[in-house]
């Protein structure tokens, strides 16, 4: 098949990129500021009820992996083969997609509703926080389709190069979902004071509200409208959809076992350290939001080339979405290097954990743009169908260089919030590397299968 050239300017490029990279920049960002305000509501009943909150997010954090891996498949394949022309195609997948994301939402809710307990003794909750717990995860989880409908649907408006309707959703069920946490945890009028089980029915009918939202517009968009003649379930599309997301779950899952890893290697250097290390994650949380925002728009943007068999328009928007990703997190680090000790301010006052803070975030600023490699090259990845190389990378990245390095330069040579941080970054710097290297030898490309037009 003959190869495409594209013939759009670099400003046009870079217009289309900021057009979808954007608004998901916007929608990251309104999604953090809701998780630190349902925290500090939560904060305001007491130790017991933030650790519930806490242990469920962890299991979450699985339940998301794996709805967010078929996001990713639907986001891939429905712009690859709108790029092609060929829209019924990207019609069944998004069915198949909504049609897998429900089955899959249910499953998690029936082991959620009724293997709650065991699987939060798996996590070891403490007795005081047992019961909680299991009635705040069974209220939030039990429903699990709409977090798995919410991550399928929006992939699904993204990969047909919407990402402003993603956002514009989640900004109404944010600011829905704060005004609703204040009701049902503290009581209005006469609604009583429901406390942590208030905050959880708050979470629920937010989803809920943005898997109507959602539903709403997909039923209007002509490209991949829902349409009751493609609801039969065919093996082919949903092997192709589980095939191609499952290292990409398998990728979270491995930074979220990973995490466990290196976690308890930093709680050894002392409580202040650790106490530290979570505080400056949660400022550098931030510059996630610019990388993921330019890695949503590349995924679309690649596959969409890649699906129209233009390899030299997937790799000018591959290399300008990488480099406004580094520009725009450069600066961010910048701002981490000369603000993070005055940030840290905002959640403690104790001057050595300031101090570490500080310098964990000085740190960071140099990480930035070697982090921005990282996060978009793996959706330029996700987009040529290769999730695998992706999923080795953070593996050896998080398990070997960022484990043994927090237990080298943090414990060994003692250099404690320095070691770990600069462990951190040494992950990152193997990751972009190898990512990098093997997206100039075009070995990124060897799962991309060409994709038939329509005919007329």
């Amino acid at each position: 098949m003959e190869t495409i050239h594209s013939k759009e300017s670099n400003l046009q490029i870079l217009k289309t990129i900021f057009l979808l990279a954007m608004p998901a920049v916007i929608e990251n960002f309104f999604q953090t500021i809701l998780g630190f305000v349902d925290t500090l509501f939560v904060s305001k009943l007491g130790l017991i009820e933030v650790s519930a909150v806490g242990v469920t997010n962890a299991i979450l954090a699985v339940y998301f992996a794996i709805f967010m891996s078929i996001g990713i498949s639907a986001n891939v394949l429905v712009a690859k083969h709108l790029g092609a022309g060929n829209k019924e195609k990207a019609k069944e997948i998004s069915h198949q997609s909504i049609l897998l994301a429900t089955i899959i939402g249910l499953l998690f809710g029936f082991i959620s509703y009724f293997f709650a307990e065991p699987l939060l003794r798996l996590m070891g909750v403490e007795k005081n926080v047992l019961e909680p717990a299991i009635s705040y995860f069974q209220i939030v989880a039990t429903p699990s389709i709409f977090i798995s409908l919410m991550f399928v649907l929006g992939s699904i408006l993204r990969g047909n190069g919407d990402t402003t309707t993603p956002m514009k959703i989640s900004i109404y069920i944010n600011l829905i979902h704060i005004g609703l946490d204040y009701i049902f945890i503290f009581g209005f009028f006469m609604i009583p004071a429901l406390g942590l089980e208030g905050a959880a029915y708050a979470t629920v009918i937010a989803r809920l509200i943005g898997v109507i939202g959602l539903s709403f517009y997909l039923i209007r968009d002509k490209k991949v409208a829902l349409n009751p003649l493609y609801w039969k379930f065919k093996k082919e599309i949903q092997w192709n959809i589980i095939t191609l997301g499952t290292p990409a779950a398998g990728e979270r899952l491995v930074m979220r076992i990973g995490q466990v890893l290196y976690f308890g290697i930093i709680i050894a250097l002392g409580t202040n350290t650790f106490a530290a290390h979570q505080i400056a994650g949660n400022i550098e949380v931030f510059s996630y939001m610019i990388g993921y925002g330019f890695a949503t728009a590349a995924t679309t943007l690649v596959s969409q080339k890649l699906g129209a068999n233009d390899l030299d328009g997937a790799k000018r928007y591959a290399n300008l979405s990488i480099l406004s990703g580094i520009i725009f997190m450069t600066f961010f680090g910048i701002l981490l290097f000369i603000f993070g000790g005055w940030a840290a301010h905002f959640f403690t006052e104790n001057v050595t954990v300031v101090q570490q803070i500080k310098t964990a975030l000085q740190i960071d600023a140099f990480i930035q743009p070697v982090l921005a490699v990282v996060l978009i090259l793996t959706g330029v990845y996700q987009a040529a169908e290769n999730t695998k190389f992706p999923m080795y990378t953070t593996t050896i990245g998080i398990w070997v260089i960022r484990t043994l390095g927090v237990y080298i330069l943090g414990v060994h040579f003692n250099w404690g919030i320095s070691g770990v941080w600069i462990a951190i970054g040494l992950d990152n710097l193997f990751r972009a590397i190898w990512l990098w290297y093997f997206y100039q030898n075009n070995r990124w490309l060897k799962n991309s299968k060409p994709i038939a037009k329509q005919q007329d």
